[in-house]
């Protein structure tokens, strides 16, 4: 099955036997692909023994640490071929990922968010708020995660407008004067946690001012970890972004420029979904086995996207999760998931806890 196919299907309509079967093949596509167009990988292949033959099910196909983006150059196209190096969140003197994105895999990972995120927004562009500034995307040539965000949700923008200046200050008139003009219209705000958080919310709740957004869905990503130092809880987020701005929809959503554009959505649940395009699978610690459902443990990220790097199974930093499958009250098929925080020791890396890091 072609990823074109692969992305014909609906993306929370596949139950799992189906996906199963699916991922399996697509993953073992992907790592046959990345043994022969990347020598390094080809090498951790042989060193691990690896056998397409001993691959039962996905979880069978053998990971490799997020980390190591930050330590080697993994990239299974020629270096002529790289259309975008795109980079990861990391505060000054840390060491960031290098991801290298052939045109083919920009392509995809577009196409991929925009058949995730339309489960929110629907298939109309909408006006759009972005809770940052201008200035983070206009390096087009070596994106950030925090840059590659912004662009990436940017298409489901007809209109946008920055809600904050260079400096970090809220442009209250502005923003007042677009949602006046795209009043009666659906309006579409997108951020980074803490930013939303410090720059949006905070500002105006000092201010004194109330937004009319109550037909906005706002996403938001990035890390918790700075929020959480301050006993902010998920549900307290959304309640406190509702007091400034109306019954707003409020969608958190995990995610990692190491495999951009799979994105994992949060449902009216408050469930973290993963896609017919990739998957989440739970380890213990200790020796990496398949952790129960309801059982913490180490997230691994799954994806059939990634063509131009061996970025289709990552052992993350994050500890999680598994809540079930196929039966989230929302009616979505898939795993549904949580997010428990990074793994004790492990860098600082979310973009918004990045950010976060200044303060």
């Amino acid at each position: 099955m072609t990823y074109e196919e692969v992305l014909a299907l609906p993306p929370f309509g596949v139950a799992r036997e189906e996906k199963k079967s699916l991922l399996r093949e697509g993953l073992l596509r992907l790592t046959e692909h990345h043994r022969a167009q990347c020598a390094p990988y080809a090498r951790m292949m042989e060193m691990v023994g690896f056998s397409a033959a001993d691959v039962h099910s996905v979880e069978d196909v053998p990971f490799l640490p997020v980390r190591l983006f930050k330590e080697m150059e993994l990239r299974s196209v020629a270096q002529e071929d790289v259309f975008k190096t795109m980079t990861s969140s990391g505060t000054t003197g840390q060491q960031v990922s290098r991801i290298f994105l052939d045109r083919a895999t920009a392509t995809n990972q577009q196409k991929t968010l925009v058949r995730i995120v339309s489960e929110v927004t629907g298939s109309a562009r909408l006006p759009m708020i972005i809770l940052d500034c201008p200035s983070v995307v206009r390096n087009r040539a070596m994106f950030s995660a925090r840059g590659a965000g912004i662009l990436g949700f940017s298409m489901f923008g007809r209109k946008k407008i920055y809600a904050l200046n260079d400096a970090m200050e809220l442009q209250l008139d502005a923003l007042q004067d677009f949602i006046e003009e795209h009043k009666g219209e659906k309006i579409l705000l997108f951020g980074f946690t803490f930013m939303v958080w410090q720059h949006f919310y905070k500002a105006l709740k000092e201010e004194g001012k109330h937004l009319d957004l109550s037909n906005s869905v706002l996403i938001h990503g990035g890390g918790w970890k700075k929020l959480a130092a301050e006993a902010v809880e998920p549900a307290a987020f959304r309640a406190a972004l509702r007091e400034v701005c109306g019954d707003m929809e409020v969608a958190d959503y995990y995610g990692m420029v190491e495999q951009t554009g799979c994105i994992y959505l949060e449902c009216e649940e408050g469930h973290l979904h993963a896609s017919t395009y990739s998957d989440v699978i739970v380890r213990r610690p200790l020796d990496f086995s398949l952790a129960s459902v309801g059982e913490r443990g180490i997230l691994e990220v799954v994806s059939l996207l990634p063509e131009s790097y061996p970025g289709h199974a990552l052992l993350t930093e994050d500890e999680g999760v598994l809540l079930g499958e196929d039966d989230c009250p929302c009616g979505r098929k898939g795993k549904y998931f949580k997010v428990l925080g990074r793994l004790k020791q492990a860098e600082l890396r979310g973009c918004s806890d990045t950010y976060a890091a200044a303060f």
